[in-house]
């Protein structure tokens, strides 16, 4: 697949007071050299001159450079806003670059190239042609592109203050932490931006699910839907990170969370123009996506196997009265209605436990394999009942409890083996993991 890339060259000014320069920063040629696989890339250098004011210099410890990584969808009325408040926010001395990655399907690209011509620093517009694991996959993308010692994380709607960035980064500084979160819910801050009482109560209600769910992941993280806040580069490992949504804190947190945490309080603003990409949409894109997080330990995922079983037994028997009535014979129709059963099994296992792991096998032959385990647990089952009432001499009862419990361990250990796991790949295939 080919990309098309542009470069609008123009002189960059001078960091060299700066305390330390971004590796790998060489104007727009250091970016595309990192260009990741399936992205166009506008690369935007800016005139030397530019005008800057430099903000509470004299507050900021010693900083390392940061990359601002903003994700954007069809926000193109506030591109030229959300700059200028970079502009005049991050000192002169805190070396800086910002990565927009754009899913837009509106002239944002082109916004970002005209405004990026009186930014003091490089801008680049990473666009994707596939908007994989929405605004959380950008931030991902956005940070292997990065070149500094830190990411800070914000939206492209103006509701996070540029003007915290420089704490952001002076807190990681000072305290030797990793992530550095921007939260809403300690003293100082305030969720003021929300519009209406609706939004304030899915905030909390989201957030509150989130910390009972990873009571130990998100200690000491008051705010884990914010989505904004600062990370090491060094602390982020990019191939363990599956987003989906945009809640990327939440993933970061809980698949590769830093051992020291900080947070500083903010304001979160409203909206500067256009509308808000919240839907009901997002909602259940987040509902998988924390469903996906909490059963990704091998025995949480037999949980929740065992709890999409038991869901099943709902359309096997409503197929069942409804054959019987039709009148089909009981034996028949149990059969087909445990079709209805295990297709409702399937669907619900596919996304929800197994969401990251359907790449492997294309989906007939997932849903042919699942189809056959379940068929075959159910045939399974009689013999076993069988041989422990005779051989062993238990009851009917226990029995049928123990061929159930058998028979579910061997279906979920067959499902994760047989469909969901990949092909063995030849010796010496292997990679090793990306480190962002």
């Amino acid at each position: 697949m080919s990309h098309d890339y542009t470069e609008y060259s123009a002189p960059v000014p001078d960091l060299s007071a700066a305390a330390s320069e971004p590796k790998g920063r060489g104007g727009v040629e250091g970016v595309s050299a990192r260009r990741p696989e399936g992205l166009s890339t506008i690369g935007l250098s800016t005139p030397a001159g530019a005008p800057r004011r430099r903000a509470d210099e004299a507050a900021l410890a010693e900083p390392g450079a940061v990359t601002i990584v903003v994700p954007t969808f069809n926000e193109s009325a506030n591109i030229r806003q959300l700059l200028h408040r970079i502009t005049e926010s991050v000192p002169s001395r805190l070396p800086c670059e910002v990565v927009f990655v754009d899913d837009s399907t509106d002239d944002t690209p082109e916004v970002i190239r005209d405004a990026a011509r009186d930014c003091p620093f490089p801008v680049t517009v990473l666009h994707r042609e596939e908007p994989v694991g929405g605004l959380g996959g950008a931030v991902v993308e956005g940070m292997k592109t990065a070149g500094s010692d830190w990411i800070v994380v914000m939206d492209g709607d103006c509701q996070h203050p540029p003007s915290l960035v420089p704490e952001l980064v002076a807190t990681g500084e000072r305290s030797n932490a990793g992530l550095v979160v921007a939260s809403r819910y300690i003293k100082g801050g305030s969720r003021a931006g929300l519009a209406g009482n609706y939004r304030v109560a899915v905030s909390r209600g989201a957030t509150w699910l989130t910390k009972s769910l990873f009571p130990r992941r998100l200690h000491g993280i008051s705010d884990p839907m914010s989505g904004f806040f600062a990370i090491r580069r060094s602390a982020v490992t990019a191939d363990v990170l599956k987003p989906l949504g945009y809640k990327i804190l939440l993933e970061l947190a809980v698949r590769s969370r830093p051992r020291a945490v900080s947070e500083v309080p903010f304001v979160f603003e409203e909206r500067f123009a256009g509308e808000s990409k919240s839907s009901a949409r997002e909602g259940f894109r987040f509902l998988r996506h924390l469903v996906g997080l909490r059963t990704a330990s091998p025995v949480a995922r037999m949980v929740g196997f065992g709890l999409i079983g038991a869901t099943g037994f709902l359309p096997n028997l409503l197929g069942l009265w409804a054959l019987t009535v039709a009148g089909l014979h009981y034996v028949p129709a149990e059969i087909l209605a445990n079709q209805l059963g295990v297709a409702w099994n399937f669907v619900l296992i596919e996304h929800l436990l197994f969401r990251d792991r359907r790449a492997h096998r294309r989906w007939w032959d997932r849903a042919g394999r699942f189809a056959l385990l379940a068929n075959a647990d159910l045939v399974l089952r009689i013999p076993l009942i069988a041989l422990f009432v005779h051989r062993f001499g238990m009851g009917a009862l226990s029995a049928t409890a123990l061929a159930l419990v058998t028979t579910f361990v061997v279906r979920f250990a067959g499902t994760e083996a047989l469909v969901y796991l990949p092909r063995r790949r030849p010796r010496g295939s292997r990679t090793a993991g990306r480190a962002v």
